[in-house]
């Protein structure tokens, strides 16, 4: 019986229900951001800039000993486009959040009547 009310507690936390919670939504935002490179990203830039490079099919490329190089390098780019798309989220994400945020107060210390009387007390003792 110990074994299942450890479990309990164990689920009950909400490590674990965030954890579970962050894990589906980025499930979904890595959806979002596939679709956003293949369905945009690659036919409005990076098709047009392999066709200008002359390599449309890229994945295709290969050498002579069956090294399939191209497939190699589509993937590298496909990353380095998610990065750069993920970048671009998380950092637009980020001012968003600074221009939310009130600035800090000025921190506020003895005025000066409150000096002058610590001064007069000083003294007098």
């Amino acid at each position: 019986m110990g074994m299942i009310s450890e479990f309990k507690d164990f689920i009950a936390k909400g490590n674990a229900m965030d954890l579970a919670v962050g894990v589906i939504i980025g499930a979904s935002f890595g959806a979002i951001v596939n679709s956003l490179v293949s369905d945009v990203i690659t036919p409005a830039l990076l098709n047009p800039a392999l066709k200008a490079a002359q390599v449309e099919d890229l994945a295709g490329l290969k050498t002579d000993g069956g090294i399939l190089y191209g497939k190699f390098l589509a993937a590298v780019i496909s990353f380095l486009v998610i990065a750069f798309v993920i970048f671009l989220l998380v950092k637009a994400m980020n001012s968003m959040k600074k221009k939310q945020e009130p600035a800090p107060a000025a921190p506020t210390g003895p005025t000066q009547e409150q000096l002058l009387a610590e001064i007069r007390d000083l003294l007098k003792k």
